[in-house]
This record gives C-alpha cells, sequence and structure tokens, in this order.
C-alpha cells in the first residue's frame, strides 16, 4: 500500500465489506450481493484517476466476538478462514497506491481504531463516497458514524451512499430494513445518488 500524506487528499472512496464471508462462501453469504460489483469497479477507477485515498473495510472477526450472538450465532469473515479477504473482482485493486484496508469487529467501520485514526489526519477531506454492503447494517452504521464525527468536530465534509453500489443479504425479505436505512441516511442530510457526475453536480 502506498498513501500519501493524508493531508493531500480531498476525496475518499470507501468501500464496505466486499468480502468473501458477504458474498462468496459462509452463513451469511449472498452472491446476489455480485450484482454491484460492476458499479463499484467503475467508482474504484474514477477515485483513483482523481487520486482520492480509496479505503476497503474488511469485517473480520474471532471465534468468539460477541456481535456473533447479536446475529443468531452466527459465525462469519473469522479471521484466517478467507471469509474475511475481499473478492477476487475487487482485491486486484486493494494494494493499489492510495489505497489502504482496515479491519472492523463491528457493524461500525467508525469503531475501528485505525479508521478513526485515518479519518482524523485526513483534514482536508471534502468529499467522502460510500459502496459495500450491507445497506441497512454496516453501510448504515458506518455511516451515520461517520456523519456524527465530522459533526463533532465541525467539520464540513459532503457524505454521498452511491444506491446502485450498495446491497444487502436476503435483500427482498429485508427490503423494510433496507428502505428504513436509507430514509434515516437521507434525513440525517447523507446524499443518496445514482451516477453523481462530479463535473455538473447532478445525480443521474
Amino acid at each position: 500500500m502506498k498513501v500519501k500524506d493524508l493531508k493531500l487528499y480531498r476525496g475518499m472512496l470507501i468501500i464496505v465489506d466486499m468480502v468473501n464471508g458477504f458474498v462468496k462462501t459462509g452463513d451469511l453469504a449472498d452472491p446476489k450481493i455480485g450484482k454491484i460489483v460492476p458499479r463499484q469497479i467503475e467508482l474504484i477507477k474514477e477515485a483513483k484517476s482523481e487520486g482520492n485515498l480509496i479505503v476497503f473495510i474488511k469485517d473480520t472477526h474471532m471465534k468468539n466476538s460477541t456481535e456473533h450472538k447479536r446475529f443468531e450465532g452466527l459465525l462469519h469473515c473469522i479471521e484466517g478462514t478467507g471469509e474475511e479477504e475481499v473478492i477476487d473482482e475487487l482485491k486486484i485493486f486493494e494494494e493499489n497506491e492510495d489505497t489502504i484496508s482496515i479491519e472492523k469487529n463491528s457493524t461500525s467501520f467508525m469503531e475501528a481504531l485505525k479508521f478513526r485514526e485515518l479519518i482524523k489526519d485526513s483534514t482536508n477531506l471534502k468529499e467522502v463516497d460510500i459502496v459495500g454492503c450491507c445497506t441497512d447494517i454496516c453501510v448504515f452504521m458506518g455511516t451515520m458514524g461517520l456523519a456524527n464525527y465530522f459533526d463533532e468536530w465541525n467539520r464540513d465534509v459532503v457524505i454521498r451512499v452511491h444506491n446502485d453500489a450498495i446491497a444487502t443479504f436476503n435483500e427482498k425479505n429485508r427490503q423494510n430494513y433496507v428502505d428504513a436505512a436509507k430514509l434515516l441516511m437521507e434525513q440525517q442530510g447523507v446524499q443518496l445518488v445514482k451516477k453523481f457526475h462530479k463535473e455538473t453536480n447532478k445525480n443521474f
């Protein structure tokens, strides 16, 4: 990983939990989440061309992680199993320039100490784009935590969640949760966008 001085970055793309344990294999994996990968690749390439920081969030647990109890005891993304690794389609971007990977042991990437330090040191950040899974859990929890962090420190940073690059496992049966998560994010000033064009500042 080759990351510049964090003060030089004005934009950041966060890819949340696009790991094998949610997309490829395991008790919480749903291959249908793969439908958002092509759009994510577009956004990664766009972020790279603009020299923005790219952050891969990787759900990573031990077998005794307390989070498992809240998800009906379903063990997922256990360290060393491969479930915690970024899916192959995106892994090719993980070790590129301007890219960093951060493991988390909760549903919110804001609770990962390494991520908090990253945000604290990215003092000139003006825009954050977020993609990944799961919409109603890890994307939602991390996004709201980030928005609250920026408010607490009076940092004027635009947060965009890309509606065409997020998904949830078993989404058809979780639609009420997904809709509620999107509504709550919008109510808190997070922009839900599709095909956002920075040149015109418009959504398509």
